[in-house]
């Protein structure tokens, strides 16, 4: 086969990218290794930032998020006993939307499908070659992959690895040109989904003597909660009444329980890959960065990515002007280190360090009492929580 763009996996990334590709009449197949009902129903992120949702919105794909999804003009901070309300339509006059990244792709995978475009689910053994970036003549990168038991080889004018942390898109970049910054935290959080309305209009973040917690939803009967636990968490020694008991002490509030729909031990790390590109090989999302989950960012840091390369593509299809390609890793890692600064802020402001004393934790407190007394410090936070610019 022949194709303009390559996408390798079928998350937010990929299948936003290909619905951006496709609205400025640019071709892309979309390759992907997992079953359509494993994406659809994936519970992952699910804060979006005030400029994603007008991005899902201008690539058409946002109706449902507007009918169903719940917008937020502020958070609870939880600390001494008290929540304390930072007001984002106040401080900076915008909201976040609380919509599931299961749901974005459900949307995603519709569209794509009813445009009758080129998506493959439960692809193997994928591969990427040909990619190195020649200024003064064509390129043909190649994909290799099996479908149904046979072979088969994709050649295109450029690749999207949108395939995650763990993907084959990353690993096939040389080492030589890769710089790789990272960070791995000495905890984990035990997530939580159930059957039961949230006890609070707002997400709670809770910074207490036992650790973390977080107050999330994904709708008005389905609650979506997280406490602070060791990465090594053995799920077997967490039954229900334990984990709803730590949530109450933890955040302060009497929950409404209900049934337990998924539980899992999310261990947490900051990572970057630099450059976010090898020739004609573009990463995006997970593949390229990775934030704790904290300043709810990586959904977020996915779509901006994909709607730069997205304009990056278009600027090429039609004038054959490469300058905005060649930015693209530029472009976007000025952004990703602004989110990985605000998203390891929001990690260390709440959560217990196994080397913290006394003097740290009452440092905590100390600056969790200054950002809800200053606007100043306050906005700050609202600012990167509602989502910082494109460029």
């Amino acid at each position: 086969m022949r194709t303009q763009v390559a996408i390798i996996g079928a998350g937010p990334a990929g299948l936003l990218l290909a619905q951006l590709l496709h609205q400025r009449g640019i071709e892309s197949v979309v390759l992907e290794a997992r079953p359509r009902e494993y994406l659809e129903s994936r519970v992952r992120a699910g804060v979006l930032e005030h400029q994603s949702v007008d991005i899902l919105k201008a690539a058409g794909v946002g109706d449902r998020m507007m009918r169903d999804g719940l917008p937020h003009e502020g958070i609870f901070l939880h600390f001494n006993g008290r929540n304390h309300r930072i007001d984002f339509a106040d401080l900076t006059g915008k909201a976040v939307m609380i919509y599931g990244q299961q749901e974005v792709v459900r949307d995603l995978i519709a569209a794509r499908l009813a445009a009758r475009q080129p998506l493959y689910f439960e692809v193997d053994d994928v591969s990427v070659s040909d990619f190195d970036w020649a200024a003064h003549r064509t390129d043909r990168p190649r994909v290799r992959y099996r479908m149904g038991g046979q072979e088969q080889t994709l050649e295109c004018d450029f690749i999207a690895g949108c395939d995650g942390f763990h993907g084959v898109c990353r690993q096939s970049i040389p080492e030589r040109e890769l710089t790789i910054y990272e960070r791995v935290y000495p905890f984990a959080w035990l997530g939580l989904l159930a059957e039961a309305p949230p006890a609070s209009h707002e997400l709670i973040y809770a910074n207490d003597s036992r650790g973390f917690a977080l107050l999330s939803m994904r709708s008005p009967t389905v609650s979506r909660l997280y406490l602070q636990c060791l990465p090594e968490e053995d799920l077997n020694q967490w039954p229900d009444e334990r984990v709803w008991s730590e949530l109450q002490a933890r955040l302060g509030s009497q929950l409404a329980t209900g049934p337990v729909l998924q539980k899992s031990v999310t261990p947490m790390r900051s990572f970057v890959a630099e450059p976010m590109n090898s020739g004609r090989l573009f990463l995006a999302g997970d593949a390229a960065h990775i934030v704790p989950p904290t300043g709810a960012k990586g959904m977020n840091l996915a779509i901006a990515d994909v709607q730069i390369l997205g304009q990056a593509l278009e600027s090429y299809y039609r004038s054959g002007n490469t300058e905005a390609l060649r930015a693209y890793s530029a472009t976007c890692l000025r952004r990703v280190w602004k989110v990985q600064r605000f998203s390891w802020w929001m990690t260390a402001l709440l959560h217990r360090f196994d080397t913290d004393n006394a003097f740290d934790q009452r440092r905590q407190l100390a600056e969790l009492e200054y950002i809800v007394s200053s606007r100043a410090a306050a906005q700050t936070l609202a600012e990167n929580y509602v989502g910082l610019p494109l460029s």
